[in-house]
């Protein structure tokens, strides 16, 4: 009911796919971004396993990422924070409530690295106790 006709001439403006800045915020086109990824034992991928204890920075420019990625050089890997990042990918995905050897077959994980990994959750969740007033 409403067409409206272009003129001769002009184009809908298309949207330039944009990214932003890990470090300023600031949002500029994706085709210049710098990329790369860095060690991180909290970081699973969501869809690829191949990925997990890998966090993938951008950055605006050279010097933005290497400010970035010095900030994760100084930050331990933690094989526990791995493993329970993990097991909340897997418990996320499907039923809240699974066996450690579901668990097991699930994440690639071992029963004593399941151990670890929730004796390492519990223990950060209580120390986030203390710190709270």
């Amino acid at each position: 009911m409403w067409n409206r006709k272009r003129r001769k001439g002009r184009r809908a403006a298309r949207a330039v796919p944009t990214e932003l800045c890990d470090l300023c915020a600031k949002v500029f086109p994706k085709d210049e971004a710098v990329r790369g990824y860095v060690p991180d034992s909290s970081a699973a991928h969501a869809t690829n396993e191949w990925f997990d204890g890998l966090r993938l920075i951008t950055a605006c420019c050279d010097d933005h990422f290497d400010v970035v990625k010095e900030g994760y050089q100084d930050r331990p890997f933690v094989d526990e924070e791995l493993w329970a990042a993990k097991l909340t990918r897997a418990l996320s995905k499907g039923p809240p409530a699974l066996s450690v050897e579901q668990l097991a077959c699930r994440t690639g994980l071992q029963e004593p690295q399941i151990r670890r990994a929730i004796a390492w959750h519990n223990e950060q969740l209580r120390q986030r106790q203390r710190m709270d007033p």
